[in-house]
């Protein structure tokens, strides 16, 4: 065996940790004129609110946005500076822009055993601070987990429009982003789980497995209706002037 080869064939000692922002929705319920991570908040679009996020953690060696092919929002003279890789590869579900999205980092030199940080775009809200919680609490983890809420308010199945159940709350938890897992794991996951999935805990679960719940902030909410946007524009206000006070 040479030295390069006995080089090559050892593990990396530390692995990298890459976020993944799919960015590839049409914002179909936020009643938005377009995409809705590109609506405008506080003077820019609210990704680029979600990248900066990201920006300010060391431990992130690089962020990737996953767009759809025809997007070119990132082609424009405002955002071609934007410190990320862009890859687009997005797809008709979100699982499918995720799959993608890590070949792409695969593509880029990243490595199965690597950590990757996936985060929804329309959660404009994260920050630095709770972004390096997960990282604390998983980089030690076999499996991973995710930043979650537990559930505050009382929980009811329904139907025909009409209450059918009380259910149990005490050990519900409202899954939030980012979700930390290593990227060849999540890969295998999502390659079994399929499109049907809605975040990448669930693909995990599925093969046995249990992510860790890391506990987040009720402000790192997904941008989804109309009324979100007041809001997160009102926190982000907020935030602007704590910072300048």
């Amino acid at each position: 065996m040479t030295e390069l080869d006995d080089i090559t064939l050892k593990p990396s000692a530390t692995p990298r940790c890459w976020a993944l922002i799919p960015c590839a929705g049409t914002g179909s319920r936020a009643g938005a004129a377009g995409p809705k991570q590109y609506h405008m908040l506080v003077g820019k679009p609210m990704v680029m609110h979600t990248l900066a996020a990201f920006a300010e953690v060391p431990r992130i060696d690089q962020t990737l946005v996953v767009v759809s092919p025809e997007d070119t929002f990132f082609q424009t003279p405002q955002t071609a500076n934007a410190s990320c890789l862009i890859a687009a590869c997005g797809g008709s579900t979100r699982a499918t822009s995720v799959f993608n999205g890590l070949s792409a980092l695969l593509a880029e030199g990243a490595v199965a055993h690597d950590w990757v940080l996936v985060h929804d775009a329309a959660r404009c809200l994260i920050t630095p601070e709770q972004i390096n919680q997960l990282l604390d609490a998983c980089l030690a983890d076999e499996v991973g987990g995710l930043l979650a809420l537990p559930l505050p308010d009382t929980l009811k199945a329904a139907q025909a429009g009409r209450v059918a159940a009380t259910l149990p709350r005490a050990d519900k938890w409202l899954a939030q982003t980012p979700q930390m897992f290593r990227i060849g794991s999540l890969l295998e996951a999502l390659e079994l789980a399929g499109d049907a999935v809605t975040d990448e805990s669930s693909a995990i679960e599925a093969m046995g497995l249990s992510p860790k719940l890391v506990p987040g902030s009720g402000q790192n909410f997904k941008v989804t209706y109309p009324e979100d946007f007041e809001l997160a524009q009102a926190v982000l206000v907020l935030r602007g002037r704590a910072s300048n006070g």
